[in-house]
């Protein structure tokens, strides 16, 4: 399995931005398609955004749909979720995971993904 470490969370006001980062190591970073997903308290873990091992296909959650941006760096093994305009209901523990996928697919169901990262703390005041 590829190991996976997230950064970038923190504390931010309402309409703020934030940028997640996802380092991956341990297996050849291309090989994965990767996803991010969130936990808030006393919530179950959500689909958040997802995006191929290419790069080239994107999938978002109709709750942050034109608000978060997910991309990869396959020469870094890292991928990314640009987070702007935050709002409250944003706040949560977010983790990146990774799927030996084909090179074209996209998962967005949690049971898909192999790996995890430990998460990483979004809080968003109003």
């Amino acid at each position: 399995q590829v190991q996976l470490v997230e950064s970038g969370g923190g504390l931010v006001q309402a309409g703020g931005s934030l940028r997640l980062s996802c380092a991956a190591s341990g297996r050849p970073f291309s090989n994965y398609a990767m996803g991010w997903f969130r936990q808030a308290p006393g919530k179950e873990r959500e689909f958040v955004a997802a995006i191929s091992r290419s790069g080239r296909s994107t999938s978002y959650a109709d709750s942050v749909k034109g608000r978060f941006t997910i991309s990869r760096d396959n020469a870094k093994n890292t991928v990314y979720l640009q987070m702007n305009s935050l709002k409250p209901e944003d706040t949560a523990v977010y983790y990146c995971a990774a799927a030996q996928v084909p090179w074209t697919n996209i998962r967005t169901t949690q049971s898909e993904y192999d790996s995890w990262g430990q998460g990483t703390q979004v809080t968003v005041s109003s």
